[in-house]
C-alpha cells in the first residue's frame, strides 16, 4: 500500500520534477565552466559522478535489498549512455561555440520520439511530432543567433553525436525503469557511469595537481555532486519514470532557455529579441507536447452547445 503511495505521488510530480531538473542545469552552467578551466574532463566527471553514486547508495541504503542482474544491466547500460553523451558534448564544446553546442545537443527532442518507435514499437502522435520541431527550432534561435552562427564544423559532428546519445539514454530509462526502483537504478547509473570516467582518466592519463581544489572548486564539486547529479538527474529519472519519452524529451528542452536567462542574470550575456521568440516556440513545444491543445478542442466543443 505505502509503494503504491509512493507511485501515485511520484507520477503527480514528474513534469515538476522533469523542470525542476532543466532549472538547476540551467543555473549550474557557469559552475560547470569554471571546474572544467581547472580540472580535465574526465576527472571532473569521475569525482562528480563517485561522490553523488556513494550519497545515494546511502541515502537509499534500506532499498538495496530489491537489487538484481536486471538492476545492474539497466543501470550500466543507463549510465554508458550518459557517459557517451557528456564526453561528445564536452569535446564537441572545445571545437565549436557554446550556443551552437546546445542546439546541436538539443536534436534529441527530434530523435526519442523516432527511436522510441523503433525499440518500443510505439509510433509517435502528430503532436509529439510538432513539438519536437517546434522545440528544435526554438533552440535555434535561442542558441546559434549571432556571434554563435559559423559554419558547420567537426565541433557539431560531436556535439550531434553526443545529442543521439542523450536520446539513447531517455530511451534506456523509459525501458529499465519499467517496474523498477529508480532510485537504485539511478545509484547505479552514477556508479556506473564514473567507472567509464575513471577509465577515461587512465586513457588520456590528464594529470591533476592537489593545488588545483581550492575552496572554490571544492565549492563547485559539491554543487554539482548535489544540486546537479543527486538532484536534476534523480529528478529526471524519476520524471522520466511516469512521463512519456516524446514528451520528457521536449520538457528537457527547458535546459536551454534556463541557460540562457542564468548566463543573462549572473554574466554579461544580453538577451535579444530572437531569443525571446525561440523561448516562445520552446514553450508552445511544451505546452503541445502536455496537453495536445485539448483545451482548444474543448473550447471549440463549448461554443457548439
Amino acid at each position: 500500500m505505502s509503494q503504491q503511495k509512493e507511485k501515485t505521488g511520484l507520477a503527480k510530480f514528474a513534469t515538476p520534477l522533469i523542470i525542476l531538473a532543466t532549472i538547476i542545469w540551467g543555473s549550474s552552467f557557469v559552475v560547470m565552466k569554471t571546474s572544467v578551466d581547472v580540472l580535465p574532463t574526465f576527472w571532473l566527471l569521475a569525482i562528480r559522478f563517485s561522490a553523488a553514486a556513494i550519497v545515494l547508495a546511502i541515502v537509499f541504503l534500506p532499498r538495496w535489498k530489491v537489487c538484481d542482474k536486471h538492476y545492474l544491466i539497466g543501470g550500466t547500460i543507463m549510465g554508458f549512455c550518459l557517459f557517451l553523451a557528456y564526453t561528445f558534448q564536452t569535446y564537441g564544446l572545445v571545437r565549436t561555440t557554446p550556443g551552437k553546442n546546445a542546439f546541436f545537443t538539443a536534436v534529441y527532442c527530434v530523435i526519442v520520439p523516432f527511436l522510441y518507435w523503433i525499440i518500443a514499437k510505439r509510433r509517435p502522435d502528430k503532436f509529439n511530432v510538432l513539438a519536437a520541431f517546434l522545440c528544435i527550432g526554438g533552440i535555434a534561435l535561442v542558441s546559434i543567433t549571432g556571434d554563435n552562427a559559423s559554419a558547420f564544423n567537426f565541433g557539431d559532428v560531436l556535439t550531434l553525436i553526443g545529442g543521439f546519445f542523450f536520446a539513447c539514454h531517455i530511451i534506456a530509462v523509459a525501458k529499465y525503469s519499467e517496474g523498477r526502483d529508480i532510485f537504485i537504478l539511478t545509484t547505479l547509473q552514477f556508479a556506473s557511469f564514473a567507472v567509464f570516467s575513471w577509465l577515461g582518466v587512465l586513457v588520456t592519463g590528464a594529470p591533476v595537481s592537489p593545488e588545483v581544489f581550492d575552496k572554490d572548486l571544492i565549492f563547485g564539486l559539491i554543487y554539482l555532486v548535489v544540486f546537479s547529479s543527486c538532484g536534476a538527474l534523480l529528478f529526471q529519472n524519476i520524471g522520466q519514470k511516469y512521463t512519456a519519452p516524446a514528451t520528457a524529451a521536449v520538457l528537457l528542452s527547458l535546459e536551454a532557455p534556463f541557460g540562457v536567462l542564468f548566463s543573462v542574470l549572473l554574466t554579461d550575456e544580453r538577451p535579444t529579441a530572437l531569443m525571446f521568440l525561440g523561448f516562445a516556440l520552446i514553450f508552445l513545444a511544451v505546452v503541445c507536447s502536455e496537453t495536445k491543445f485539448s483545451f482548444l478542442t474543448r473550447k471549440k466543443s463549448g461554443s457548439n452547445k
